[in-house]
């Protein structure tokens, strides 16, 4: 840094900003206090207004170091020279559990995502965020509902029928997976704007650390906080529209006509009408949400504080689909005892009204008859059903026919509100004695409350049988949280070596209330009791931890850490109640060796190795382990006298229940070029997990229920992660970043019984819409879990589909179960992500396209309505039929064929956005920045069906993602 000057008294500073080439910067910002500016073409700044004496004038600019010198006022000729931040990018401090480290020190496959990085555009949950951005993080949106969420999974999960959640830790606090009543995602609670950074931990030698609480891995989420200085105000208020992107392809009116009157008979023809109605068109709408944040940042009396408040509110393209959320929060950084004694208070506060809209109504939209109209006179609420009649000549629904679907929204209200708040007060004590030494007490909590009711009419067809509904729930959730670990750390210059040692425990309670409340009908009449499992009212989860991590560090460039931590759950029997996760890992900084250390090209390249355990507890019911006993339904009652009782039956129970475990090995490569212009990651790993948290069936000859929660099977799992972020352009009015991420990953199930049983088929999985029972999927040896498990078509010289016609497989002439073969999955093989941002002057321009490769999806909505029987219902009713009719011909559901299976690959750009920094305006008092942003520009795909990104790969009136259109105008004051 050169720095210049001549006094002048005049009260402002003004002098110029040069990189490091000395060219000028344009668009640096430049602050002093509460006023601020921004340098011009030329990189020249002036600031006005200043007070006598000396000021602390601090100028920042994207992609370099930040820089502050303190002048007095009337400093002139005043230059700033600025280094890339690239340069001291490895000397960044990242978050780790329970610490942090500099980035180039790290042992384990770490990933960091900023809120420079973050997804724009209208983001209702936390995870929207990062999509895309991180190497084997798959987050697959779970439909296009307000706040519905999305489906996180790293590395592919690990478990089968437990919980393939990651853990998620928001400021030392870790959230429970389990749902909250009346919310359609819990993470809906959570406000994005509120965050400043995700941390990724996918490898064991980052995630051991968490125990039996990481084999999913674990997302650390830092939340804004204040800072030095005078007050700053953020305001930002987006307005976004949402249109459905497309619907599923049926046939017209007109087609329809056309089909039943050549193929129906009489009575079938006679049932036609005469409306010419878009079911589709009738259920959906362009909606509109907004979403308004505020935030005041600074500090009182050396207290750093953040206050922030928000109000989204988002209609669903679903009518009667809706979303408003309130958040609030507040975060204090205080310092005492000269600094020895750091606070971090976070506190966040949430309450959601949601109206819930009838999702039925989206398949019965696509199968119900578009030439009946949606009103009709009748006692059903004047909407148009199809009707038989009763004993005495009375219309009642036709239980077999699809409810009309606009009366599936309008006359079904179903209402929630919940209320959510969690946070921390976190206490580090640097010792006066030793002030190497940090104590370190975290005292958490994540409260909610979650109510709502559901109200359907008696006169409406839906629940025309029970006389309508009008039901409410409601749950009270409890998590607390207390830690306290200690932390060593000293250089030992004499030997070259540094040390870090922290070693903790931690005392985890989850505690749920549930309100059993009976079923009524709109009349106010019990239709059904409701009982809990005896005596389990209120389930409790107590987690107890001990840990403890090392980490050496040798001439600064071989590093050791090795962790141990030893969990008990009160899920399982005192005598399996405890488990041990130990991890190590050896770092080589290559790159400080001394044949690549004066490298002008070579800025990093360090070589990771790994390996560790990690457990699982997650997505198992609660005191699995003690025999339990549930109420039986109205149809099982013992009689003494004239009075019948309900009779309590056991549940079943596996008393040597234990931890499912995943040990992990990991490999890793991190190299950087040109100062860091080039960086990036290679990762190869390999997971196994031995006694999975299984749900299997029953032995026979018990009296328990069908299925049993044990420890039954193996899964392994390996992969290839690759991550590279790249600028190819960086001048004073040009700069161009790109990043680009790939994962391989291949998951296989390697055991699924106690004792080696060569004819197990599997486990069937995969539930379907059609049929009874049908399912899709199996879970078996030797193959990828969720494989789909269909009967092979056969097809005519034309390439028809023959109905009715498979291969014979088995070669035993005889068609039937054992010919059914498994045939791909609907985990994606290959994930690719893309983002980049052109900023040129004030402008910028960005985008992110992600791509799945080798997921398939099961179409079950073609396979449904995909034939002449869902037109010509025998049944007394029309239904209409997607355009597949006019394809394959068939005549009857054909719900096993492997005709509907079909490669979901897609490309989809997620994000198109075109901002504008205003800069300075009103008098250089605020900083203006505008932007534009679509979402879910366009899919490039062959599946046919509504979307081919689908979870668990069975599409089934499936909630479209909205394409999404958003203006947004962010102030600064």
């Amino acid at each position: 840094m050169a720095v210049n000057f001549a006094f002048a008294q005049t009260g402002s500073i003004s002098g110029q900003v040069l990189d490091e080439k000395g060219q000028p910067l344009p668009g640096a910002s430049v602050t002093a206090g509460a006023r601020s500016t921004a340098t011009d073409v030329n990189g020249k700044f002036k600031l006005t207004g200043l007070p006598a004496g000396a000021t602390t004038v601090t100028v920042t600019f994207l992609g370099y170091q930040q820089l502050s010198q303190s002048f007095n006022a009337g400093s002139e000729g005043v230059t700033f020279n600025l280094k890339p931040a690239a340069a001291s990018a490895l000397n960044e401090v990242v978050i780790i559990g329970y610490g942090s480290q500099q980035k180039k020190s790290v042992t384990g496959a770490i990933s960091t995502v900023s809120s420079k990085d973050f997804q724009k555009g209208s983001i209702t949950t936390p995870e929207q965020l990062i999509a895309g951005k991180v190497p084997g993080v798959t987050i697959t949106p779970n439909g296009g509902a307000p706040g519905a969420g999305s489906t996180i999974r790293i590395r592919g999960g690990a478990s089968l029928t437990a919980s393939n959640d990651p853990l998620i830790v928001i400021d030392g606090v870790p959230l429970s997976n389990n749902a909250i009543s009346g919310a359609s995602n819990p993470l809906s609670l959570i406000n994005p704007n509120d965050i400043e950074s995700f941390t990724v931990l996918k490898d064991a030698s980052a995630t051991a650390i968490y125990g039996s609480r990481a084999s999913n891995g674990v997302i650390l989420i830092t939340t804004k906080k204040g800072a030095s200085g005078a007050p700053k105000v953020n305001f930002s208020s987006q307005l976004s529209a949402y249109k459905v992107g497309k619907k599923v392809d049926v046939l017209t009116a007109d087609q329809f006509r056309a089909y039943v009157n050549e193929k129906g008979n009489a009575d079938q023809k006679a049932l036609l009408g005469k409306a010419n109605t878009n079911w589709q068109d009738e259920i959906y709408q362009t909606s509109l949400g907004t979403d308004n944040n505020i935030s005041v940042a600074g500090s009182y009396k050396n207290i750093p504080y953040r206050v922030s408040a928000g109000y989204l509110k988002q209609v669903g393209i679903l009518v009667t689909d809706n979303l408003q959320r309130t958040t609030g929060a507040l975060t204090l950084n205080p310092k005492f005892l000269d600094n020895h004694l750091k606070v971090d208070v976070n506190v966040k506060g949430a309450l959601t009204d949601t109206r819930f809209a009838n999702q039925g109504a989206i398949g019965s939209a696509v199968f119900f008859d578009p030439t009946q109209p949606v009103f009709a006179k009748n006692t059903f609420g004047n909407y148009f059903e199809w009707t038989n009649f009763d004993n005495v000549g009375n219309a009642i629904p036709n239980p077999n026919a699809p409810r009309n679907p606009v009366a599936l929204l309008a006359q079904n209200t179903g209402k929630s509100q919940v209320k959510r708040s969690y946070g921390n007060a976190q206490f580090d004590y640097s010792m006066h004695f030793l002030p190497e030494l940090h104590a370190n007490l975290n005292l958490g909590y994540d409260i909610s409350n979650g109510k709502g009711t559901t109200y359907v009419p008696a006169n409406a067809a839906q629940s025309f049988a029970v006389g309508g509904v009008d039901n409410r729930y409601q749950q009270d959730v409890t998590n607390k949280v207390a830690e306290f670990y200690l932390n060593y750390t000293k250089d030992l210059k004499s030997i070259n070596s540094n040390i870090n040692a922290t070693a903790g425990y931690g005392y985890y309670d989850f505690l749920t209330k549930i309100y059993y409340y009976p079923s009524y009908n709109a009349n106010g009449q019990v239709v059904a009791g409701s009982q809990p499992l005896f005596p389990f009212d209120k389930p409790q989860n107590t987690l107890i931890s001990y840990y403890g991590r090392l980490i050496y560090t040798l001439a600064d460039k071989y590093i050791l850490a090795a962790s141990v931590r030893t969990d008990g759950s009160s899920k399982f029997a005192p005598e399996n109640r405890w488990g041990v996760f130990p991890s190590v890992a050896l770092t080589w900084r290559i790159n400080q060796e001394s044949f690549l250390k004066e490298s002008n090209t070579l800025s990093d390249l360090k070589l990771r190795l790994s390996y560790g355990i990690t457990g699982q507890q997650d997505g198992i019911p609660y005191y699995s382990y003690l025999p339990t006993y549930a109420l039986s339904v109205a149809s099982a009652k013992y009689q003494l006298g004239d009075t019948f009782y309900n009779m309590y039956a056991p549940a079943a129970y596996d008393r040597s229940l234990k931890w499912e475990q995943t040990a992990t090995y990991n490999a890793g490569v991190d190299f950087g070029f040109l100062n860091g212009r080039i960086s990036g990651a290679l990762d190869v790993y390999f997971k196994k997990t031995k006694d999975l948290l299984n749900r299997i069936p029953s032995p026979l000859g018990s009296n328990f229920s069908n299925f049993i929660t044990t420890n039954v099977g193996n899964i392994e799992n390996k992969g290839v992660e690759f991550s590279i972020n790249a600028s190819p352009v960086k001048n004073k009015v040009f700069s161009w970043d790109m990043g680009f991420n790939f994962t391989y990953n291949n998951t296989r199930i390697t055991n699924l019984t106690a004792v080696n049983n060569p004819t197990y088929p599997g486990d069937q999985v995969g539930g379907i819409s059609g049929g009874t029972g049908n399912t899709v999927q199996i879970n078996s040896v030797g193959y990828r879990p969720q494989t789909f498990y269909l009967y092979r078509q056969v097809y005519d010289a034309n390439g028809k589909p023959k109905e009715g016609i498979y291969e014979d497989l088995n070669g035993d002439n005889i068609i039937n179960e054992k010919d059914l073969y498994r045939v791909k999955a609907a985990m994606p093989n290959f994930i690719l992500g893309f983002s980049t941002q052109l900023n040129y002057k004030k402008w910028s321009l960005s985008t992110v396209l992600r791509s799945n490769l080798g997921n398939y999806v099961y179409n079950n909505t073609k396979a449904n309505v995909g034939v002449t029987r869902g037109i010509l219902n025998p049944a007394g009713y029309l239904g209409n039929a997607s355009t597949e009719i006019f394809k394959s011909g068939f005549d009857n559901n054909q719900y096993l064929s492997d005709y509907y299976l079909e490669n979901a690959s897609f490309l989809r750009m997620d994000n198109l956005g075109l901002g504008y920094n205003a800069g300075k305006i009103f008098g250089d008092k605020v900083g203006l920045r505008v932007n534009v942003n679509c979402q879910n520009v366009f899919v490039i795909t062959n599946y046919t069906g509504l979307d081919p990104e689908i979870a668990n790969g069975i599409d089934n009136n499936f909630y479209p993602r909205p394409r999404t259109f958003v203006l947004g105008v962010n102030l600064d004051f």
